[in-house]
């Protein structure tokens, strides 16, 4: 499949770490200049105050005040001196070291398009996980540990962008949230008018006419002067009409005055079959987790058969799903390990891509949300540590693998369904490489994940949840080197949290006598 391309950046946690810490410099930035600026005022009222006293004397009574040589004196210095003097203090901008400040950081600030992408990120979660547009304004999340509120304006925003890119179901949900908390007596910078103009016709290019009518009737009430909002009425009401006759009625039924949820109009289909399956696992329904299947799934000891560095203290291993195999590894990284991967990871992290399969190019795409660097053994007696670790366990070599590539999934970050292994129909995927196919998948999962974040199999209906310290493994090909279609896996959006995971895809080359061909093609 082609590759659709992405513009926009990706932001991790260990970014958005650092971009909270520059806020809050911003913030005390800002305190100081609002100090800087209430000295300078009370400087300036203070002679204000002076100078109202003295001049209400002094115009009483002009000549008499003048009389004085003293009050001569001192008015010719005020005015010669004294004045510019006020005037240097009112042309001093205490600004100008906040305005410094904030051309430094400006560099590292999101763009436009990183607002955007936060934005469908939302919405993203929004899909996947069923959730409606209050639970988000409202900070009603698994999992949260602090509470953040959307404003009408937040989701006024949110149903713009979805509107402005064509995307009128979301733009209906944001747009219905907005009038809810402004009906509610919210207070917000923008009108009324402008949401029920974006609200009423983004209705009715989901096919509600009744709906549409009644959300521009009340835009006529409050704004009879709206520019678009009489033609709009006329226009719906004569679509209407005509449909009416169409199907030989004379009069309209009255339009639903149930609150817009997530189910009264049809999600759009998109380019992916398996939608709605990939969804359910992420959500942990459908999981096709039988008694019988459960029965045969062991626990035990693996020794990678006889490994001299795991005979004194094996690995313990847990069978995931039964067929395909994939099992997972306990205590297969340390806390240690995992933060120097993500230490040395963290300086090269950049937009993670996707192997184009008809050049067999690294490319970034739309459907793989995610920053990633690649580890060699020479990086650090770590990697090499690591790398031989997989190689004990698994009984591949990793000689011809790829190198170790750390992944951090930040909110909404996710690898929509894949395979790991090349295609008949794209054999040049790996050509470069000159190692063969992905014979196999090592992931190492480096974090828990508050909600959301699991890696599924939509065509067997398994989900697997990242839990830190510990790996799955499973082969992409049988031994007769076809490719498992059954392997097709994806990883689900993270709800809450960060998902730090490291990969290491097994190559064919080297394993003629660690894994033997077999002898018929599903072997």
């Amino acid at each position: 499949i082609g590759c659709t391309f992405c513009w926009c950046r990706v932001w991790v946690f260990c970014q958005m770490t650092d971009l909270i810490f520059t806020e809050r410099e911003l913030v005390q930035s800002l305190k100081e200049y609002i100090e800087a600026e209430e000295m300078k005022l009370e400087a300036v009222k203070s002679w204000a105050n002076k100078l109202d006293m003295l001049t209400h004397a002094s115009t009483s009574d002009p000549e008499g005040f003048l009389a004085h040589p003293v009050n001569a004196y001192k008015l010719m210095k005020r005015l010669n001196t004294e004045w510019s003097e006020l005037e240097s203090l009112v042309l001093q901008d205490p600004s100008d070291g906040f305005i410094s400040n904030m051309s430094v950081h400006r560099q590292y600030f999101p763009d436009e398009e990183d607002e955007k992408g936060a934005a469908k990120a939302l919405m993203r979660l929004q899909d996947t996980y069923k959730l409606d547009s209050e639970s988000f304004s409202k900070g009603k999340l698994p999992g949260v540990r602090y509470n953040a509120e959307l404003t009408v304006d937040d989701c006024f925003d949110m149903g713009k962008l979805a509107y402005n890119e064509i995307d009128y179901y979301h733009s209906v949900l944001w747009m219905q949230q907005a009038l809810r908390q402004m009906d509610l007596g919210e207070d917000a910078k923008t009108a009324k008018a402008d949401i029920l103009d974006y609200l009423s016709y983004s209705v009715y290019q989901m096919g509600d006419l009744p709906r549409a009518i009644e959300l521009t009737r009340r835009l006529v009430a409050i704004d009879p002067s709206h520019q678009r909002a009489g033609a709009n009425l006329h226009y719906f009401e004569q679509l209407l009409s005509k449909e009416l006759r169409a199907r030989g009625r004379s009069q309209q039924e009255p339009a639903d005055e149930r609150p817009i949820q997530l189910d009264t109009y049809e999600r759009p289909k998109d380019y992916l079959p398996e939608r709605e399956v990939y969804e359910a696992l992420c959500r942990g329904e459908g999981v096709k987790m039988t008694q019988k299947r459960r029965s045969r799934l062991f626990c035990r000891y693996q020794d990678g058969n006889r490994s001299p560095r795991l005979l004194l203290k094996p690995m313990k291993e847990e069978d995931e799903w039964d067929s395909p195999h994939i099992v997972r590894f306990l205590e297969a990284l340390s806390d240690e390990e995992i933060e120097k991967i993500k230490e040395l990871a963290k300086p090269n992290l950049a937009r993670a891509t996707v192997r184009d399969p008809k050049t067999g190019v690294l490319t970034v795409a739309h459907y793989r949300v995610s920053k990633s660097a690649w580890l060699e053994g020479e990086d650090d007696p770590v990697i090499a540590r690591v790398n031989q670790r997989i190689e004990d366990i698994t009984g591949l070599s990793v000689d011809t693998a790829e190198l170790l590539q750390v992944a951090n999934y930040g909110v909404g970050g996710q690898y929509e369904p894949h395979y790991d292994f090349s295609r008949k129909d794209e054999p040049d995927a790996f050509k470069s490489l000159g190692t063969g196919n992905r014979v196999a998948t090592f992931l190492n999962y480096m974090s828990d994940v508050e909600a959301g974040g699991a890696t599924v199999f939509p065509d067997i209906g398994a989900a697997i949840w990242p839990r830190k310290g510990t790996a799955v493994f499973w082969y992409n090909l049988f031994k007769s080197g076809e490719g498992d279609y059954r392997t097709r896996h994806a990883a689900c959006p993270v709800l809450v949290g960060s998902k730090w995971v490291s990969n290491k895809w097994i190559h064919e080359r080297g394993q003629e006598f660690r894994r033997p061909c077999g002898l018929t093609e599903v072997d």
